[in-house]
């Protein structure tokens, strides 16, 4: 059997509970996708989005939602070994890639603050640009449920705020493009067993920031996956309570709380409030 049948077989049979299921889910769950829709799905070359693609292929022959996938590689500077690797595992999987470079690393490693940060701003600017120059009125990337609650805790312990990664967006600089996270509900446990079933390994980021595996090991999101980990130990639920608590708020349990216009503060309400009890 070559590789790319396995790796689908696997999908919807060996893994169709945690991966084809919440795949299939989460894109019900938050409307993802309409008809006649035409999605960018953004592959890094790692090994969640990769896995989003064969999952795409999937919903596009068996769905029954019509639409279409162009499958983008934004090259913001990959190394060839890197970029060879890519391609490597596109053809092994049957993924038709097509590769759009960009200057992106050669920009952001001569920057002394935030080069992670503006790099990210980059690709997601280049990626909706792409996206929406081929066709695309949405970009799929792949973001997972480990991705979702490492997020929250980081806002919390690190920028003193309570927000989440949300499932869709719409773009505020690209009018009628929006964003999905397919995998928003996939742990990512279960893509590292789903790599390992097939014998299949991925790049990570690529850069000169996360090759060293010291930089790797005392990067703010590595911290939280620690305590997120030790946490388990002691609570088997953790991740799932964190996960949520994001649809679960009581905006009266809250100090304050701002959508895009105003912010409120319960002292607004607090004197009106005793008056009606």
């Amino acid at each position: 059997m070559r590789a790319w049948n396995e790796a689908e077989r696997s999908i919807v049979k060996t893994y169709r509970k945690e991966l084809w299921a919440r795949f299939v889910r989460a894109i019900s769950e938050y409307d993802m996708i309409q008809e006649n829709d035409v999605i960018a799905c953004c592959i890094s070359g790692g090994k969640d989005s990769m896995l989003m693609a064969k999952l795409f292929q999937e919903l596009k022959r068996h769905g029954k939602i019509k639409f279409d996938v162009k499958y983008i590689v934004m090259d913001p500077g990959y190394n060839e070994t890197n970029r060879n690797k890519i391609i490597e595992n596109a053809e092994k999987l049957d993924i038709p890639i097509e590769i759009f470079p960009v200057k992106i690393f050669s920009y952001v490693t001569t920057l002394e603050k935030n080069p992670c940060f503006i790099c990210a701003r980059m690709r997601r600017g280049h990626l909706y640009r792409i996206a929406q120059e081929n066709g695309c009125n949405k970009i799929a990337l792949g973001h997972h449920f480990d991705d979702v609650i490492e997020t929250i805790l980081m806002g919390m312990f690190y920028a003193g705020q309570y927000q989440t990664m949300m499932p869709k967006l719409h773009s505020d600089n690209y009018e009628g493009m929006e964003l999905i996270r397919p995998l928003y509900l996939i742990r990512e446990a279960d893509v590292l067993r789903w790599c390992r079933h097939n014998d299949l390994s991925f790049i990570r980021c690529a850069c000169k920031f996360t090759e060293d595996d010291e930089v790797e090991h005392f990067s703010k999101r590595k911290e939280i996956k620690d305590l997120i980990a030790q946490l388990h130990q002691v609570n088997p639920y953790v991740e799932k309570n964190i996960f949520k608590s994001s649809s679960n708020v009581n905006l009266g349990q809250i100090i304050a709380y701002f959508d895009k216009e105003k912010t409120y503060h319960f002292l607004d309400t607090y004197d009106e409030e005793k008056k009606h009890e």
